[in-house]
This record gives structure tokens, C-alpha cells and sequence, in this order.
């Protein structure tokens, strides 16, 4: 039973592997001082230039340049190449580097060409480790065929990589079972977990404790750093065998790499497990599919969950943005009969003076305009998103989900609790109906950067309902460099980068429908 510390090359994830080269030493150092049997050095890869504070680098021969005069005492130094980014041609004889041994990581559909590969580094003189990326996606039958090949090369290792973090411990043992039953009794068994389900100390755990007669080794990270949800943590791993099977690791020297070092990086770039993982581990879906559809913006997590659901299987894993895309807009264009929702509308709202009310701080800055409209025309009011707590609403118009959940904490603290809720298809109320519900997918805009804008939605409904002057409060647009919302709580966090943009979009739509609505400002706007 050994232990394989991969922080250089899996942690690199988190800083791009800029690590500095005197904490690159120490990191490596501390490892070799700890007892750790393997240590990984970061990737061989060569669409990048050699710089010696990353451990990520070109050739081999990088190696040598970085870790010149280092002493690697017992330890078994290993680089990893993700099969494709790195040609032969870029790695030197064994005896000539300071790596001993190289893994090589390659997804399913890549087997014969990337085991044929690891054929030819191990002609270098390498300890080849072959790495089946994305091991769930293996069937049993699979998993044999995989064994038998790797049986006519004869790697050093191969390793199982559970990529997203999907396995738990007996899923990680039945495919340990049926690896261990077909390989060649020679080759070393690994195991590579990610902590999406926070299970990668404990799936460790149980592949080190298992009664398999196999050479084993687990891998691990100093303070679990590394992509995604981040790795089993190695000081956990070094105490476990310790305590268990008989040990004799140095945690100390793993402590002072983290205290000394890694810390540091953690305090400005976050890593572990959080809800963002569990959500695409749980959906059995890439990370990036989630990443795609929070940065929407529009949807709260159940429609997340919904549409991750929604992936065919075959695209789970293999991220598509446009197919991302296509899933989002299908998701959104859920139609409904809003025939009867429209004609309510029109009879209440055409011929009315209408005042429509945005979130923006000029609604409270300049109270006493909108007061003296409102005094003077005893407008209609429809709001757009919320529910001001100053002034008196009779509708509420709806665009996004996570914008109802707000909604309902205010109206349940008795702000605006008599306005009716005109909801776009989308939203879906948690029990029971919305008063009224119009067709999103006739609202929004498919040839613009951000599809949804609600002002702008919300002139395309009135417009569409026959009404032909509108007044505008608290539409303030938006400031690359002040909040600008009335509650900055409220305000999405990337309103400031695209505040050019949104301005500018609002102003043309106005432009483009003067001749059939005729918009008037109450309160002071970038849109004007």
C-alpha cells in the first residue's frame, strides 16, 4: 500500500501552476522528507513555453532546469502528459531526467491510440502509469477489455481517475473487482479521486484497506488541493496509514508544506468541495454545463438540476456549449396559452396612465418626482422584479426565478402583498398559480449578448397589448463604477462589466419602438 502526492500537477489547476520556484522546491522537499513513495511534478505539456516557476512545461528536460541539485532521496518522480499535448519526440531517455516515471491520462474513446503511446514511452526506459480518465463512464465489459490490452503492454500501473467525483465506495470496489480480476498480477493498481461528494478520503480509505493480494497506491494532495471539489487530502491519507496499515509517513513535513506554502494560495483562490460540484456530480454532468447555466444568471437551482437532467448521456460528460445553449433555450421556451392572460390585460391597462418602476436608486433619490406624478395621474403601477416598499404596486412583472424567491420574502414581510404577479413562463410558482402568465419565448431577444433583459420585456408585452405611453421610474441603467440599485443586494455582481452594453441595448430598443410607445422618465437614467 503506497501513497502518490500529485499537488504540483493537479493543484496547478488552481493557480495555473505558478507555484514559484522556491516554493516548488519546498513543496517537493517536504514530500520527499515525508516518506511519500511517488511524487508528481506537475504536466509535460507542449503548447506551453518553459517558465521555471510553473510545473507545467514542454519537455523533460524542463525537469532537469527546474529541480537541478534537488535531492529526490527514494522517492519515485513522475510527470503526467494528457495524451495529445505532448509528442515523443519531447521526452528524453529515463536516465538522461529527472523523472523516473510518466503518467498518461486519456479518456475512454482514446484507449487503443494512448495505451499504444505508453508503449513507447516505456521504451524510454518510463514507469508508465496508464490513466482511465472518467472511469464511471466504463461498463463492465469495458473494464475487462481495457485489462487485456493493458496486459499486452504491461504498464507499470494504470490508475482509476474518477474525474468528477462520482463514485462512492462501492461503486469504486466493483470496479476494482473487475480490474483486479483481469490485469496482469504485475501491474500496480491506482486510485484518483475528486471530492465532489466530499467521499475522496473515505473511497481512499476503503481502496487501501481492501484485502487485494495487488500492489495499490492512493493519490492525494497536500490540504486536498486540486480541480474541482479538490483531491483526497494527503496528511489525512499519511495518517490513515499510519494508524492502520502500518505506516511510517512524516506528517510534519506534509503540515509545514501546507502552513508555509500551500495556505497561502488558498486564502486567495478557494478550493473543495461547494454546492456548484455536488450539483454537476449529482446530475452526472460536466462542470462546465453548470458553470454555463449559473452564469445565466436567470435560473434558481432546481432549474439548474432540471435542465442538467435534461442532457442526453452522451453529452453528459463531453461538454458542448452550443448544445449547452440549445438545452437552456429549450428549457426557457416553455409556451403556454397566454390568450386569455393577454386579453385580461389589455382591458385593464390600455387607455390607463401607466407607471412602470424599476430597482434603481433614483426610485428612493428621487421620491418626490414620482410622488407628484403619481398624485397627478393616478397611474396603474407595475413593477419589475421586486416589490418597492415605498410605493404602492398593482402588478408585479416576473422574468426570473431567482428574482421570486425574493419576492415572496417580501411580500411575506406584508410589503405590496395586493399586486398581482405577471409571470413569464419560465418562473414557476411553488404552489398553486400565478395570476397571470405570458409567453417568455415572445419576449426575449436571441440576436443579443444578454437574451432577457426585464425592461425591455417588458415593453415588448405592453406594446403587444395595444397601450401606447408609458412613464419610468427608477430605470436608472447601469454604472461601471457605482451600484446603482436601490438595494445592492439585489444588484447581479456583473452589471458593472457589461454597463456599456445594457445601456446601450436599452437606448436602441427605445429608439427602435418610439413610433408605437412613447416613453416618458420620471426619475434621471443612463437610458435617456
Amino acid at each position: 500500500r503506497q501513497l502518490l502526492d500529485c499537488t504540483l500537477r493537479d493543484g496547478g489547476y488552481i493557480n495555473d501552476w505558478e507555484f514559484g520556484h522556491a516554493n516548488i522546491i519546498e513543496i517537493f522537499e517536504r514530500l520527499v522528507s515525508s516518506g511519500v513513495e511517488y511524487i508528481e511534478i506537475g504536466f509535460l505539456d507542449q503548447r506551453r513555453e518553459f517558465d521555471i516557476n510553473r510545473t507545467i512545461m514542454p519537455d523533460t528536460q524542463s525537469a532537469n532546469k527546474i529541480f537541478a541539485g534537488v535531492d529526490k532521496g527514494s522517492a519515485v518522480v513522475l510527470g503526467m502528459i494528457d495524451y495529445g499535448t505532448c509528442d515523443i519526440k519531447n521526452l528524453q531517455p529515463c536516465e538522461e531526467t529527472f523523472i523516473d516515471g510518466i503518467r498518461v491520462i486519456f479518456k475512454e474513446h482514446l484507449r487503443d491510440e494512448a495505451l499504444a503511446f505508453c508503449a513507447e514511452v516505456q521504451k524510454l526506459g518510463y514507469k508508465v502509469f496508464a490513466q482511465m480518465v472518467s472511469v464511471t463512464t466504463y461498463t463492465d465489459e469495458a473494464l475487462k477489455e481495457y485489462a487485456e490490452c493493458c496486459n499486452k503492454i504491461k504498464p507499470f500501473a494504470t490508475s482509476m481517475v474518477d474525474t468528477y467525483g462520482l463514485l462512492d465506495e462501492e461503486h469504486l470496489m466493483h470496479i476494482y473487482s473487475i480490474l483486479d480480476k483481469y490485469l496482469a498480477a504485475d501491474i500496480k493498481e491506482g486510485y484518483h479521486a475528486h471530492n465532489n461528494f466530499q467521499l475522496g478520503f473515505a473511497n481512499a480509505k476503503t481502496f487501501l484497506s481492501s484485502d487485494s493480494k495487488r500492489d495499490i497506491l492512493a493519490d492525494g494532495t497536500l490540504y486536498g488541493m486540486g480541480k474541482s471539489a479538490g483531491n483526497a487530502p494527503l496528511e489525512l491519507l499519511m495518517m490513515f496509514m499510519n494508524e492502520k496499515l502500518g505506516g511510517t509517513y512524516d506528517i510534519t513535513q506534509a503540515l509545514e508544506a501546507i502552513d508555509n506554502v500551500i495556505m497561502d494560495i488558498y486564502r486567495k483562490q478557494y478550493w473543495g468541495y461547494n454546492s456548484f460540484f455536488f450539483l454537476a456530480s449529482s446530475t452526472k454532468c460536466h462542470p462546465n454545463y453548470v458553470s454555463y447555466l449559473m452564469n445565466k444568471r436567470t435560473l434558481s437551482v432546481k432549474q439548474i438540476d432540471e435542465i442538467l437532467l435534461s442532457i442526453a448521456p452522451e453529452k453528459k460528460l463531453m461538454y458542448d456549449a452550443k448544445y449547452a445553449e440549445k438545452v437552456y433555450l429549450d428549457y426557457q421556451n416553455i409556451r403556454c396559452d397566454d390568450t386569455s392572460a393577454i386579453d385580461t390585460l389589455r382591458k385593464r391597462l390600455v387607455d390607463k396612465d401607466i407607471l412602470l418602476v424599476g430597482p434603481g436608486r433614483n426610485l428612493y433619490e428621487q421620491q418626490n418626482a414620482i410622488y407628484d406624478y403619481i398624485n397627478a395621474h393616478k397611474p396603474v403601477v407595475l413593477s419589475v422584479n421586486f416589490v418597492p416598499d415605498a410605493i404602492k404596486v398593482d402588478y408585479v412583472f416576473l422574468t426570473k426565478a431567482k428574482r421570486y424567491t425574493q419576492l415572496i420574502k417580501d411580500r411575506s414581510a406584508g410589503i405590496n402583498t395586493g399586486a398581482d404577479i405577471i409571470a413569464t413562463s419560465n418562473v414557476t410558482k411553488t404552489k398553486g398559480d400565478f395570476s397571470y402568465v405570458v409567453n417568455y419565448s415572445s419576449l426575449i431577444d436571441l440576436d443579443t449578448e444578454i437574451i432577457d433583459n426585464s425592461l425591455v420585456m417588458l415593453l415588448k408585452a405592453i406594446i403587444s397589448l395595444g397601450v401606447k405611453k408609458v412613464a419610468l421610474a427608477g430605470f436608472d441603467g447601469y454604472s461601471s463604477s457605482d451600484d446603482n440599485y436601490y438595494d445592492v443586494s439585489r444588484e447581479y455582481s456583473y452589471v458593472k462589466d457589461k454597463a456599456a452594453y445594457l445601456n446601450e441595448y436599452v437606448r436602441r430598443y427605445l429608439e427602435n419602438v418610439k413610433d408605437r410607445l412613447v416613453v416618458n422618465f420620471i426619475t434621471d437614467s443612463y437610458y435617456c
